[in-house]
């Protein structure tokens, strides 16, 4: 075990990997010789080489067309998207080429394809450095869509992703790349800090796709969330003194609706949160599936918690973000509800 920050669990990830496999290979802008905007693949071509960590033009679609050409030749690639404000031109390769691989061949060829992009706000990146769009891709069949919550299960699903056989888009909530969210939505964000968050094995391990996980027992409400917005939610339960439940869904394509299902049928009130908009956001989905399998149990309507409509913005950032209080609120009112 070692204590590691996400970035560098990601980082170790990617190194298992390439010297597990010789068909994995690392590509994006600027991921070679610099390392990553983020550090996150620092390293690895000077230990594995320009052909299997190398850099890419300034062409998203043509980053992930190449991974797919790559996939369908035996390679395991991996490619960065450098923010995920930027996937959208590279968009209609992930639908209409990516994710119906394996069903337009009726399995004769398969994508094992893993996007990494960063996403969310927290470090002033404004409207175009921000965004949280993984709800549009759980939306496409045939793509599994990730967001991890911390270090372990960061290095352990991205194993996961790069492993299996089907194409993966993993986001990488940047807020926390380097460091823990203490819940306080003022503090200056500490972007290339490298302060240790958690243990996490050095070697090989994985952790499901397909698994959410219960990161803080209760027994009143179920708070239903992902990526940073599970250490707003910790801090939400403190402040409004409420024994909720914390599930991290981990995978929201696909989701564990055993885990969800259990906890709100147990506890009988539900928040769901996120940090993209709120309209149309993947909460949706999950009061959608709550509402279908736990309708007889809940004990009062449930609450959501996200961004604003409006684009991110980079002077009032803190003012969007979903930070304690808005969560700890709507908390509140799902216990005051009868």
């Amino acid at each position: 075990m070692a204590r590691m920050n996400m970035v560098q669990a990601l980082n170790s990830a990617m190194d298992v990997m390439l010297a597990r496999d010789p068909r994995v290979v690392i590509l994006g802008e600027d991921v070679g010789y610099f390392g990553g905007v983020f550090r996150a693949t620092e390293g690895l071509q000077r230990k594995h080489g320009e052909h299997r960590v190398f850099d890419t033009p300034i062409s998203e679609g043509g980053i992930i067309a190449a991974a797919i050409g790559m996939g369908v030749n035996g390679l395991k690639p991996v490619a960065e998207i450098q923010f995920a404000d930027y996937i959208y031109p590279g968009f209609d390769q992930v639908v209409s080429e990516l994710a119906r691989l394996r069903y337009r061949t009726a399995g004769e060829f398969t994508a094992p394809v893993t996007i990494r992009t960063p996403c969310g706000g927290g470090i002033r990146g404004g409207q175009t450095h921000s965004q949280s769009p993984e709800a549009i891709f759980t939306h496409v069949s045939g793509i599994k869509v990730v967001m991890p919550s911390n270090p372990y299960d960061a290095k352990g699903l991205l194993i996961s992703a790069i492993e299996g056989e089907d194409p993966v888009v993993f986001f990488e909530p940047k807020r926390i790349y380097n460091g823990p969210f203490d819940g306080d939505p003022h503090k200056p964000a500490v972007p290339w800090s490298t302060h240790p968050q958690g243990e996490v094995p050095e070697g090989h391990f994985t952790v499901p796709l397909s698994k959410a996980a219960i990161v803080r027992p209760g027994t009143v409400a179920t708070i239903l969330t992902y990526g940073t917005m599970v250490h707003v939610s910790e801090a939400a339960v403190r402040l409004a003194g409420i024994d909720a439940e914390i599930i991290d869904v981990r995978t929201m394509a696909p989701l564990d609706i055993d885990t969800v299902c259990t906890s709100v049928c147990r506890t009988g009130r539900c928040v769901v949160v996120h940090e993209a908009t709120l309209f149309g956001g993947y909460g949706a989905e999950l009061v959608a599936r709550v509402q279908e399998h736990c309708f007889w149990n809940l004990e009062a309507p449930i609450q959501r918690v996200g961004g604003w409509d409006t684009p991110y913005p980079h002077a009032f950032e803190w003012e969007y973000f979903p930070g304690p209080a808005r969560v700890a609120a709507a908390l509140t009112k799902v216990m005051e509800a009868s």
